[in-house]
């Protein structure tokens, strides 16, 4: 089941950004102190969606988007290691992307760590194409046709 983000879920969501996303970014303590100071503001700046097993309401992971006029950013996703392989990226990356048909979105777009490999393929899977390697961020862009 895929929902919108309620406020009971934003303890959940915190906790997979700690133990799915954070191990595999580069940024420093400092740098990631500030990103968990600025992350409540920065969920309540797109749109959230979460993926729960149909039995719980407990979400087992959430992607978080933006609308940018005709782009669909994707900010965050990630989903709990026990429930990875089961199609819960699939189904959440399809529905923000029909998120962003319905608004009007004619491309998506994501940064991916370097280091995330699983992360790269599982957006090549879903058509997404690779832009660039920016420098600075250590991040790959990648882009899809909407």
């Amino acid at each position: 089941m895929i929902r919108k983000r309620s406020a009971q879920d934003d303890r959940m969501i915190l906790r997979l950004i700690e133990q799915e996303l954070v191990p595999l970014s580069h940024l420093s303590a400092q740098e990631m102190d500030q990103i968990r100071k600025e992350l409540p503001r920065r969920l309540n700046r797109g749109i959230t969606f979460v993926a729960c097993r149909p039995d719980n309401a407990q979400p087992v992971g959430f992607i978080h988007v933006m609308l940018h006029g005709e782009l669909l950013y994707i900010d965050l996703i990630a989903i709990s290691s026990s429930h990875q392989g089961q199609r819960y990226g699939k189904k959440l990356l399809e529905h923000a992307e029909q998120y962003g048909c319905l608004r009007r979105c004619k491309r998506a777009k994501v940064m991916v760590d370097e280091d995330n490999i699983r992360g790269i393929r599982f957006y090549l899977r879903n058509h997404y194409q690779m832009l660039r390697y920016v420098s600075l961020s250590r991040c790959h862009e990648l882009e899809k046709a909407l």
